[in-house]
């Protein structure tokens, strides 16, 4: 029978739920079971496919074309589960659901309630997120216990836990100790109002993982015991990290996290945990033989998360050859008003990520523009392959008046277009070209080596495309269209040949990295960094 972990938070948002949900899969799966991994986010909206960056961070996107919350690329950097539309669910996709049922009659008539109906589908959304009958299905719920917003979720894992049996449902609550430096002393107190309010709701946590910056003392952690009602050694501490959110697995592992999990579980390891690659990829993290400096020239830079897996892709392209990559966030609205020249002197590589809209993309274009008269090794993705696409055909092309009909739907020469079946669309939310598509690789090319095959599939989240209209013109001022969809005959990847190294994918490469495993194209690309680099030096 599956065993079931559901992981809450306490006391404030953004403790990294997500992250220890993941840490806890990657250990059980070291250990030789079988995991699933979940998310279940208290909004509103249906999915995150229409909030902004500012709000929510990036949108992940699985190979089945569902747009997620950002810790599901947490889940998949860290574990092999795999993560399909059943895999997030929202308050707005429970209810969506709750109320078709009851438009078709399938309630009978009866009065639709918060309980049981939409509790009841919670629990059907957690029995389909465990997918692939795992040995352990990890549910992580969003949101801080307090939160109006989470009491369905709460009520619901509540039930669950009583229709599987307790011996089947482990309650794992991560909470922070906060630290006050004018005392120079931490608090439990935030620790034991959060498990009080869990308790309320008839919620005991089993384990309880306590967030902090400094190292939490025997006394500190027997007092947490007394007062929440959890076992001394099942108060485990989770200390800020130094390095690498890739050392928080081996933190909980020290910390015995993965045993206590095992016996209150009443599970057995099939196999001794074996972490020699993790650790010599963390020993390459803290001992770099290289540092280079690579520039992100995006729409959203001032909130990390916007770009949190295009940020891990190059961490792990670098990690793979022992170098440090040291990022520059650079604003494409201020390339746009202030020139490459003083943001992008002395980098050694330049992404240009996606993005929406016409702010900043002619900044983007410029930095493009920058990287290619440079020499300096580039990577576009998605709406930053169609910048470079633009500034191919103006600057090269000589298209002056070269756009993509995002903005300019009366353009003359609108070298990037809205797809045909697009034009149809009316509503946001999941209605672009999302999830899994092949691409044919054109064999010599850069993408290719890098694969080291022909065929590939690559996930998508994007309504514009390369305009197939333009294909042979700039096909014959050089730029080489190396990937194409075999399919729908659409333009995925495009390089510029006499260049050190430059290629931009119509497709999000970033949702396949992973830290033993870097995407191919980070690695080749940081590859040439890193030679830009020690040229430079």
């Amino acid at each position: 029978m599956t065993k079931y972990i559901f992981v809450t938070g306490g006391v404030v948002s953004s403790l990294g739920k997500g992250l220890t949900s993941a840490a806890i899969g990657w250990m059980l799966e070291r250990m030789g079971l079988r995991i699933s991994m979940q998310k279940l986010d208290p909004y509103i909206n249906v999915d995150p496919g229409t909030m902004s960056p500012f709000q929510h961070g990036e949108v992940y996107v699985t190979d089945d074309g569902t747009e997620t919350d950002l810790d599901l690329g947490h889940y998949e950097r860290f574990t092999h589960a795999i993560l399909t539309k059943d895999s997030n669910y929202t308050t707005g996709k429970i209810y969506r659901t709750v109320i078709q049922k009851e438009r078709r009659g399938d309630y009978l008539g009866r009065t639709v309630q918060v309980i049981p109906h939409i509790t009841d589908e919670i629990k059907s959304a957690i029995h389909k997120g465990a997918t692939g009958t795992p040995d352990v299905a990890i549910t992580e719920i969003g949101g801080t216990v307090g939160d109006i917003e989470s009491l369905p979720f709460l009520e619901a894992i509540r039930q669950f836990s009583l229709e599987v049996g307790h011996e089947n449902c482990l309650f794992i609550h991560l909470t922070l100790l906060p630290y006050l430096r004018a005392s120079g002393e931490m608090k439990t107190k935030p620790t034991q109002q959060s498990v009080g309010k869990l308790r309320e709701i008839g919620i005991q946590p089993n384990i309880l993982i306590c967030r902090t910056e400094q190292p939490m003392t025997e006394e500190m952690a027997a007092k947490i015991s007394l007062f929440c009602n959890v076992p001394k050694q099942a108060v485990v501490e989770e200390r800020d990290v130094d390095f690498s959110i890739y050392e928080v697995p081996m933190n909980l592992m020290k910390a015995k996290l993965h045993t206590q999990i095992l016996t209150r579980l009443g599970l057995e390891a099939r196999q001794e945990p074996n972490v020699d690659d993790w650790l010599e990829m963390l020993d390459r993290v803290k001992n770099p033989r290289q540092t280079i400096e690579i520039a992100v020239a995006g729409k959203y830079i001032e909130l990390h998360d916007a770009y949190k897996s295009i940020y891990e892709s190059l961490e792990h392209a670098g990690n793979h050859f022992a170098a440090r990559v040291e990022l520059r966030k650079v604003s494409a609205e201020q390339v746009a008003g202030e020139g490459p020249d003083e943001l992008l002197g002395g980098i050694d590589g330049m992404v240009v990520p996606g993005g929406f809209g016409e702010r900043g993309f002619e900044g983007k274009i410029a930095a493009i523009h920058y990287a290619r008269s440079r020499g300096i090794p580039f990577l576009g993705i998605c709406y930053g392959m169609q910048a470079a696409v633009v500034e191919y055909a103006r600057n090269v092309l000589g298209i002056t008046d070269a756009i993509t009909s995002e903005y300019g739907t009366d353009a003359a020469n609108p070298v990037i277009s809205l797809m045909e079946e697009q034009k149809a669309v009316s509503d946001l939310g999941g209605t672009m070209r999302l999830g899994a598509f092949d691409c044919r690789l054109q064999d010599g090319t850069r993408a290719q080596r890098a694969y080291g095959t022909t065929m590939i599939s690559e996930r998508h989240r994007h309504r514009y495309e390369f305009n197939n209209a333009y294909r042979s013109r700039l096909q014959e001022a050089g730029l080489v269209l190396s990937g194409i969809n075999p399919k729908l005959d659409l333009v995925e990847i495009v390089e510029v040949p006499d260049h050190p190294w430059f290629v931009g994918v119509q497709f999000h490469p970033e949702f396949k990295t992973r830290p033993l495993k870097p995407h191919p194209l980070f690695r080749d690309f940081i590859a040439a960094a890193m030679k830009r680099g020690a040229q430079r030096t």
